[in-house]
């Protein structure tokens, strides 16, 4: 006899081929009644009744996290955190998302943990590098005689889209009037942006996209190295500022020439695309324009959010006027 462990039910296979399925605290005696079911369907019972719980563990565990620290992944596309809850489960040895839950509520340092977990950390400089170029090709020029050129990196991680941005900027004489806003929910990745500190791995990868972008110099003149990292000169974070803001809870907190969210709203489900589109739209100049990345589209807007396309293969819209 075996036993699931997800569900407390035991089955073993009859002398005919069936499965016979009893309750966990029930004995299996000779003569006692017991339910008959093929495997599969069995299998197919299991795997619902997992499911389900799961789904309910997975809604109490966000609602716990929103309730005790106010943030909120209720409308994250579940996929992606599933994976994420996992992972995190195996990586501390527990059993069960409830598990995990217990931990959220009564271990305060454990948060910064999980949060690191549910946080979308991929990036790097100069990303999809014809997004770059069509910025510098496209853009660029209609933003040349703004006297002031706001920049808002949200969603930025540990900041490297919002170096590129600013080196971009420098290298088309832009540098002196325009400010970098970069944001995230993360405040350890907050923290690591404002260093200006990348690995030194990376940059070979980095000066291949800046060059493929069309950058115009050597990429190595923007930092200096020890044997582990890049240090990207201060010179470049003159007119960055770094903040914490989550997406999902916090409103406008200026009004900009330019709006970068890229390879974030993946992650949203279509009620929160909705929510922060409304949140960009309310935050963009008229004719301003917003970027997002390669699997980004403009679906999901609320009525009333009107965007030309700019440059549509790269994702790149105006806010119409």
């Amino acid at each position: 006899m075996s036993r699931s462990g997800s569900i407390g039910l035991y089955y073993e296979a009859a002398a005919d081929g069936t499965t016979l399925l009893t309750d966990a605290g029930v004995a299996h005696e000779a003569g006692e009644e017991a339910l008959t079911r093929e495997p599969q369907d069995v299998w197919n019972e299991l795997e619902e009744y997992v499911d389900e719980r799961e789904t309910i563990e997975i809604n109490l565990l966000l609602e716990g996290l929103y309730q005790m620290y106010g943030f909120d992944f209720r409308h994250y596309v579940r996929s992606s955190l599933r994976r994420r809850i996992l992972n995190r489960m195996k990586m501390e040895k527990l059993p069960t998302i409830t598990a995990l839950l217990e931990k959220v509520l009564h271990e305060p340092l454990f948060i910064d943990k999980l949060l690191g977990d549910m946080s979308i950390r991929v990036t790097e400089m100069f990303r999809d590098p014809s997004f770059f170029n069509a910025f510098r090709t496209q853009v660029v020029p209609e933003l040349r005689d703004y006297p002031e050129i706001r920049i808002w990196h949200a969603g930025c991680a540990t900041g490297e889209e919002a170096y590129a941005m600013a080196i971009l900027m420098q290298e088309e004489g832009l540098a002196e009037k325009t400010r970098i806003y970069a944001t995230d929910m993360n405040e350890q990745a907050i923290e690591s942006a404002q260093k200006g500190a990348f690995p030194l791995k990376q940059m070979q990868l980095y000066t291949t996209n800046y060059l493929e972008s069309g950058g115009t110099k050597a990429f190595s003149e923007y930092y200096t190295t020890d044997h582990q990292y890049a240090y990207f000169k201060p010179q470049l974070k003159e007119n960055m500022m770094f903040a914490q803001h989550n997406l999902v809870t916090d409103g406008s907190f200026n009004e900009f020439h330019v709006i970068l969210c890229r390879n974030v709203m993946i992650y949203f489900d279509p009620k929160l695309q909705q929510q922060v589109h409304s949140l960009f739209y309310s935050s963009l100049t008229p004719q301003g324009y917003l970027g997002l990345g390669k699997k980004e589209y403009i679906l999901h807007v609320p009525e009333g959010v009107q965007y030309d396309d700019f440059v549509p293969h790269e994702r790149i819209y105006r806010k119409k006027s």
